[in-house]
């Protein structure tokens, strides 16, 4: 994988190369190419030509010429870089007509060195800018609505998926990675950045990676943790004053802890991808109680399913199901199992054939 040092100055150097005035068409469907590859690609990217816009196209490598202006190609090379109060620059002596490969201009620099220089202060440049916004953290709050999906490109080169009805906060700084779970459940691809440990808190407990992928679910005060890729550690706060075991749970764990404590179940990476199909569209059910299935469904729509009685909640349910069509689950229902649909318009009711 990557490392965010590696991604930047790629970046860097894409962006100087396009604004250095060789820029063909092939290049273009290069950089597309890079992009797409990743999403720590594209933020990496548009986090610095941000800066570069912030900086005015760093007026200083132009020699003067004003913001918003491109100087003219190689001038970043040679142009002196006047005060304000200097006379008028003198007419450039002639260039030759074709450069010596590896020859000094009259100001001591290589004139085929240009967009190394351009990259290097670009990344000076953003590292300041990128520094000084870090030292002001303020928390980005997300939220989705029920039945409502959504990725986000964090700034770090991570992406975080919500699920329906979750509310998520992202505070991130030079000195950690630090996200809230309110509610409802996340997927995170974190990037790799040993120094900033990523770290989601979910009520009570605080989940810790560096460069994996897993995802957090929270109902109430009790949390779910699901990884597919990597380690994380799971912590939980004392309770009762009593310190509580710390978890490491490679790929494929499954974990659900409360104040009660933790309790894990490892497996295939695949069961434990299975328990994220959400992101695909489905929920996926393996001899699970009704009232269970019934509930999570429930999470996706506004018209809940409700069970009438106890003998409908208890029976058992298997397969996979699309979340977004409660009404061909609760038709597959009255055909698979001893159970009658009154559909009303706020909700479905679920009873037992004998009741």
């Amino acid at each position: 994988m990557e490392g965010s040092g590696q991604i930047e100055r790629r970046a860097a150097d894409w962006l100087a190369r396009r604004d250095g005035g060789e820029w063909s068409p092939e290049d273009a469907a290069a950089l597309q190419t890079w992009l797409a590859a990743s999403t720590a690609h594209r933020v990496a990217f548009l986090r610095l030509e941000a800066a570069w816009n912030q900086a005015g196209r760093l007026k200083a490598l132009g020699a003067g010429v004003a913001s918003g202006v491109l100087p003219a190609r190689n001038q970043w090379a040679w142009a002196p870089f006047p005060s304000r109060a200097a006379a008028p620059a003198q007419e450039p002596e002639e260039e030759p007509a074709a450069p010596v490969p590896g020859q000094r201009t009259r100001h001591g620099a290589t004139r085929a060195r240009w967009p190394a220089a351009a990259a290097a202060v670009l990344l000076a440049a953003a590292s300041l800018w990128g520094w000084r916004q870090y030292e002001q953290v303020e928390p980005e709050s997300y939220r989705t609505g029920v039945g409502d999906l959504r990725t986000l490109a964090l700034s770090d080169g991570s992406a975080a998926t919500l699920s329906s009805d979750s509310a998520l906060q992202v505070r991130m700084s030079r000195h950690g990675r630090q996200l809230e779970l309110d509610r409802g459940e996340a997927y995170f691809d974190v990037a790799k950045d040993a120094a900033r440990p990523f770290a989601v808190r979910a009520g009570e407990h605080r989940v810790v990676a560096v460069g994996t992928r897993f995802a957090v679910r929270r109902d109430g005060d009790d949390v779910r943790v699901v990884v597919t890729e990597g380690t994380v550690r799971l912590e939980s706060d004392p309770v009762d004053g009593r310190s509580q075991p710390v978890s490491l749970l490679p790929a494929g764990s499954i974990a659900v802890a409360n104040r009660n404590g933790v309790l894990v179940r490892n497996g295939a990476v695949a069961d434990a991808e299975r328990q994220i199909d959400w992101r695909r569209g489905y929920v996926v059910f393996l001899d699970t109680p009704l009232a269970t299935a019934a509930a999570e469904f429930n999470r996706y729509t506004t018209r809940p399913i409700v069970l009438a009685d106890a003998a409908a909640a208890q029976l058992r349910i298997g397969g996979s199901f699309r979340w977004s069509n409660s009404e061909v689950f609760v038709s597959l229902l009255e055909q698979a199992l001893p159970v009658r649909a009154e559909r009303e318009n706020d909700r479905i009711v679920l009873r037992s054939r004998e009741q």
